[in-house]
């Protein structure tokens, strides 16, 4: 197992990583599920806790394949076995969804967390044995740092009580995310720029598709049941335009320039729970919405329209402080999404139309920052 060439021309997502994200939205269907019932019940404080936990396992165990990979793809028997075993744990993690969301059980899905953890550290004992000097020590590095935190999953999972286990999970979350900070200190392993923009771009084009479908379902569901045509066009329109506006958003700008140091790629990746958390908190909304509308819901309106807005202002504001706002110029570019995102924000309060209003908003956003591109590229073309 050599290091791949960062510099590789052609490199792009293979079908084993494609694999891999289509089995990694089983769980963040899951979660998304779970989410908007516990909203619907009026038990959000709930809901949202057990959101942010179970896909912080998703997400961070989903990123640490994605950079061994593109780092270390040799796509040989031994680590097709090594992504087998990690998609299977991700299932595991999957089925223990529900206990964690309606029981605060979490020990199934830490199960399966740890299943993918002992996976990843056999690829990065693997690396290690086949590389020498600094590439070695990084890749030992890894493998300790995993198997410590692994023991300290442990732990957290069977020995504290329930009264502590979240602070104990807090604490593990950040020991896990200090991981990649220790083990790449002095030697950079060998990721592809290109290949991480595009493997983090297709993941989150899924995980919008996720926010789509689970709308779909909730519409078509309410259409047999109700066939509430009338409350149900606002929210289907305004969700389709905030998904579109979100995709255009994020696919702006090109991303792979700015990933030229590790301490900019660490930032950027780990910054991407709050956009891929949020992305897939959408579509939870937009299920919330829809079960409010066919008088299935027990909240106010005001409640349900946050479960759109909120998400969909946390991507805005995410994607411009991590994603976006390098390639930005001049004012009025850099204020279009934090502007966009307040006034996402204030539509919550515009009844049962907010999802439409926002969606709109959105879409204006998108224009004004093609408009403002345009005009910046025009002027550089004539210099």
């Amino acid at each position: 197992m050599r290091p791949r060439d960062p510099d590789e021309p052609h490199r792009a997502a293979t079908p084993l990583e494609l694999l891999f994200d289509l089995c990694f939205v089983v769980a963040v269907a899951q979660a998304g599920v779970r989410l908007a019932h516990a909203i619907a019940e009026n038990h959000p404080v709930h809901g949202i806790v057990g959101y942010c936990f179970v896909f912080f396992a998703i997400w961070w165990a989903w990123a640490n394949f994605t950079w061994f990979a593109s780092a270390y793809d040799t796509d040989d028997v031994p680590y097709r076995i090594a992504t087998f075993v990690q998609i299977f744990g991700v299932l595991v993690l999957a089925a223990g969804v529900p206990r964690a969301f309606d029981h605060s059980d979490y020990s199934v899905t830490v199960v399966g967390y740890i299943i993918m953890r002992i996976a990843l550290t056999f690829q990065w004992l693997r690396a290690a044995r086949n590389s020498t000097g600094a590439v070695r020590t990084t890749a030992l590095r890894y493998a300790v740092g995993l198997v410590v935190t692994q023991i300290g999953w442990v732990f957290v999972a069977l020995f504290l009580p329930a009264g502590v286990w979240r602070w104990g999970y807090i604490l593990m979350a950040a020991a896990d995310l200090s991981v990649p900070s220790f083990a790449e200190r002095r030697q950079r392993t060998n990721w592809h720029p290109r290949h991480i923009a595009e493997r983090y771009g297709l993941f989150t084009i899924i995980v919008l598709g996720e926010s789509i479908l689970a709308a779909t379902v909730a519409v078509q569901t309410a259409l047999d049941e109700f066939s509430a045509i009338g409350e149900l066009l606002p929210i289907t329109f305004g969700g389709l335009l905030i998904v579109f506006s979100a995709y255009w958003t994020y696919f702006s700008l090109p991303v792979h320039e700015h990933l030229n140091t590790s301490a900019r790629a660490i930032l950027w990746g780990q910054g991407h729970y709050f956009i891929f958390g949020s992305a897939a908190a959408i579509g939870a909304g937009l299920e919330v919405s829809v079960e409010l509308a066919v008088h299935k819901a027990h909240i106010s309106q005001t409640v349900a329209a946050a479960a759109v807005t909120v998400p969909t202002a946390l991507f805005l504001l995410a994607t411009y402080l991590i994603h976006s706002r390098h390639a930005k110029s001049g004012r009025a570019e850099h204020a279009v999404l934090p502007i966009s995102t307040l006034l996402v924000l204030a539509s919550t309060f515009c009844g049962s139309w907010a999802v439409l209003v926002a969606g709109l908003t959105m879409a204006a956003g998108v224009a004004v920052e093609e408009v403002l591109h345009s005009r910046r590229w025009a002027a550089l073309s004539k210099v």
